[in-house]
């Protein structure tokens, strides 16, 4: 019958020296896993770090296949945002439709569509349709459709948003258009922060 942990004998642990007493079994060379692994030979080390780089890589993998049509437009508008907001960020703007400074300091700043994307789905990536904006006007003042609409004729012109409002295409991405958009505005935005940054 084996002895309990208590009736075991201490011994010295085979990396460190330190005094144990085993817990798993009778023959345990080392006093903790942090040992254990350091005992390990290097290449062992090495093909388990493989092998976990491989697992993650594998459960990526999976999980973009496990993605919605949804899901990929909501990664795609968000890339999206984040270019609109870097780019007014980096050249000053104001918000689009009070004409105030931005609070870039936090969590304050909306890309704001001129025309909705409820309303307008086929411009939602389209950059002439979308500015910075505060998001007291963007989500409390509905847009502030009025004023948006005052900046947007000094910003881009009177002919571009006449062009704007007069657009009623109608635009059916595909899974595959929505992950070029999604990788197109991520590489823009990247571009813009390695600019800011030298």
């Amino acid at each position: 019958m084996l002895a309990s942990v208590k009736e075991k004998k201490a011994r010295k642990c085979a990396h460190c020296s330190a005094e144990f007493r085993p817990t798993f079994n009778t023959t345990q060379k080392v006093c903790s896993p942090a040992c254990a692994l350091a005992m390990a030979p290097v290449h062992q080390v090495k093909a388990r770090k493989a092998m976990a780089t491989i697992e993650r890589r594998e459960i990526k993998v999976r999980k973009e296949k496990l993605k919605t049509r949804s899901d990929h437009m909501r990664e795609a508008q968000q890339a999206f945002n984040e270019f609109i907001r870097w780019r007014d960020q980096l050249a000053g703007h104001p918000c689009i439709s009070s004409g105030k400074p931005l609070d870039w300091s936090g969590n304050a700043v909306d890309a704001g569509h001129y025309r909705s994307v409820g309303s307008a789905p086929h411009l939602r990536f389209d950059e002439r349709n979308c500015h910075a904006q505060s998001k007291q006007d963007n989500r409390f003042l509905s847009g502030n459709a009025v004023d948006y609409r005052i900046g947007l004729i000094a910003r881009i012109g009177q002919e571009a948003v006449d062009a704007l409002e007069s657009d009623q295409s109608v635009r059916k991405y595909t899974v595959d258009e929505i992950k070029a958009i999604k990788a197109a505005y991520r590489a823009k935005t990247k571009e813009l922060k390695k600019g800011q940054a030298a």
